[in-house]
């Protein structure tokens, strides 16, 4: 499955493409936002940590033949977020290495908006069509009860309590859709 390189997919309000050196300002500014984090890692990015993410996603690409889009407005071509699918080879229980894990972030102006689930539907479409994995997963802090939401109405409807490096989450799964 390694090579394959990032396609462009297109949504009404969105478009979701490869990532650029260009996105690695935006990238720091939306991970060193709190009120992005609070549910993920409760702390802000640093610059250097902001690096190591945006330069993992083209390798993700390259390595597993998916990986991370970075979003914009199709309007304004503004930078809104990050979203995709990824195997970061989690210390986790119950393991899901293997796994394609969907994860999606977006600027706070951009909350509320839809996009989250809009760009993650052009994700999972195109992981149904394209990847071989009969099933996706999510982690979701309890808390985030706005990324479950999310989550549900991309597919996501089985759950279970998970320990992810001593803190508990819930993990979410989702089989593959027929095309």
């Amino acid at each position: 499955m390694s090579g394959r390189s990032c396609p462009t997919l297109t949504t009404d309000r969105l478009i979701l493409r490869e990532t650029r050196l260009e996105d690695f300002e935006p990238s720091v500014t939306l991970w060193s936002d709190e009120r992005v984090v609070r549910h993920i890692s409760g702390a802000p990015s640093s610059r250097s940590d902001s690096w190591a993410r945006l330069i993992r996603f083209p390798g993700l690409w390259a390595l597993l033949g998916y990986g991370y889009w970075t979003v914009q407005e199709r309007d304004t071509g503004r930078f809104v977020g990050q979203a995709g699918l990824a195997d970061f080879k989690r210390d986790m229980s119950p393991s899901i290495e293997g796994v394609p894990e969907a994860g999606y972030v977006f600027s706070p102006d951009c909350h509320g908006k839809g996009y989250a689930t809009e760009a993650m539907r052009a994700v999972m479409d195109w992981a149904d069509e394209t990847l071989s994995a009969r099933k996706t997963c999510a982690i979701i802090n309890p808390d985030n009860h706005a990324s479950i939401r999310v989550a549900q109405k991309l597919g996501f409807d089985r759950s279970e309590p998970a320990d992810f490096s001593g803190k508990a989450v819930t993990l979410f799964w989702r089989e593959r859709r027929a095309g």
